[in-house]
């Protein structure tokens, strides 16, 4: 197979097809009587078999190899009707040669015409009519192989383009989903280290304790710690080498109870583990993007985690009965995970440049922008300062519907893109995200 695909099989294969069609030619030739029937019968012949070269040497579907084949055709024709059985070799050629030189509304009328014109050549020139339907009849047959071979090429030319594509698309999508990912991860990260850092900032200037300013500085640290550990984490669920889902879920609630101190109960459908590794993705980073707001948002409320199997669909649900005793939030609160008065009230302009020192925000501006020192636009306590489309709930929550939350929209576009769907809304007084994805 190898030797048929080089250049010598294609110039032996080019030369043994040349030296066929030219016995046409050169037998009308020999059989004319003078020497004007034989200049003719060669003009005829060689014109003939220089357009069948063209032919033979173009490799490409194009407009203009029209021209060729109808003279090709003619030809053929011709030379059938000066001399009987030298044309065929040539009219077997085009009908051969049209699917794969022409397009195909170009080329069913051409073989069209060479079917209709051998039985009328012959019957105008005398010929044997039952030698020249059985030539047509061969030539149909011929025809029919030949648009055969022109389908099964096409279609096996056209998968592979559809393959090439698909195979494109799949790594432009798999490139969107880690960029993604590492995005979400840095900018929850990044952000919340640019507060801390730049509550130890005015901390400092003010001329405040330094260990408070110390100890913004090592959350800051931290932060950075578990924003790179959050993105091997995502490069390894990506590549299908992450923790099961149950004892990822299982990691997150335990994580949940030991820095609030209040319970999470978690449940787990056996089947769930056998999710796609985007739905397992999307799963665990909605319970820990719903987890981390129930404790930024709902300091000391109790959650429940629910995974479960519902026919085609499995469905996370994150509940919280809502925070104990809900702070006012206003410019003087300190960072939400620490009792007030653990540091310096900040003045409103503060707030406003730092973001509220210590608070780990995920509320962005409605546009999507990364911004998270942008002033007049404060995130005091868990609580947009009077912007953004929807209003606060009670507990310093922004309504779901609103669309302002980063977090909130993040989790939705990642269920829709895998044919999902995420509703988050107040519910008996508490906070419920509720998260299906195809099973």
């Amino acid at each position: 197979m190898a030797f048929l695909r080089s250049r010598a099989a294609r110039v032996t294969g080019f030369a043994l097809v040349a030296l066929y069609l030219l016995w046409g030619p050169f037998a009308i030739a020999h059989s004319r009587a003078t020497a004007q029937e034989t200049l003719l019968a060669l003009l005829v012949g060689v014109t003939t078999w220089g357009c069948a070269i063209w032919l033979l040497r173009s490799r490409a579907v194009s407009g203009h190899n029209v021209p060729p084949l109808l003279v090709t055709v003619v030809g053929a024709a011709a030379m059938q009707a000066i001399e009987p059985y030298t044309g065929l070799g040539f009219a077997f050629f085009a009908a051969i040669a049209a699917p794969h030189r022409v397009r195909l509304r170009a080329a069913v009328p051409l073989t069209a015409l060479l079917l209709a014109a051998l039985p009328l050549v012959s019957y105008l020139t005398g010929f044997d009519m039952a030698a020249a339907w059985g030539m047509t009849a061969g030539m149909a047959y011929t025809v029919v192989f030949s648009f055969l071979i022109w389908h099964v090429s096409t279609t096996k030319r056209q998968a592979v383009e559809v393959a090439e594509a698909r195979a494109g698309e799949a790594v432009l999508q798999e490139r969107a989903r880690l960029a993604r990912e590492v995005h979400d991860i840095l900018a929850h990260a990044q952000s919340a280290q640019i507060v801390h850092l730049e509550g130890a900032r005015v901390l400092l200037r003010t001329g405040a304790d330094p260990a408070l300013a110390l100890d913004r500085v090592e959350r800051a640290v931290h932060l950075a710690r578990v924003g790179l550990e959050e993105t091997r984490r995502a490069l390894d669920t990506l590549r299908g080498r992450d923790l099961p889902l149950p004892e990822r879920l299982e990691r997150l609630a335990a994580e949940f109870r030991a820095t609030t101190g209040a319970s999470c109960v978690l449940t787990v459908d056996s089947g769930a583990a056998g999710l796609s590794a985007e739905a397992k993705l999307a799963v665990a980073r909605t319970a820990q993007e719903a987890l981390t707001n129930v404790r930024k948002h709902a300091p000391g409320a109790p959650a429940e985690v629910s995974l479960r199997l519902l026919g085609r669909w499995c469905e996370l649900e994150i509940r919280d009965g809502g925070a104990p005793a809900a702070r006012p939030p206003g410019p003087g609160l300190s960072d939400t995970g620490s009792p007030p008065g653990n540091g310096p009230a900040l003045s409103n302009d503060s707030a406003q440049q730092g973001n509220g020192i210590g608070h780990t925000t995920d509320w962005l501006h409605p546009s999507g922008s990364d911004d998270t020192c942008s002033s007049g636009d404060a995130d005091i306590g868990g609580v947009r300062d009077g912007v953004g489309e929807g209003a606060a709930e009670p507990g310093g929550r922004m309504a779901a519907g609103s669309g302002a939350g980063y977090g909130l929209i993040g989790m939705r576009e990642r269920a829709e893109l895998i044919g999902g769907s995420l509703t988050a809304g107040a519910d008996d007084g508490g906070f419920a995200v509720v998260l299906r994805v195809p099973a």
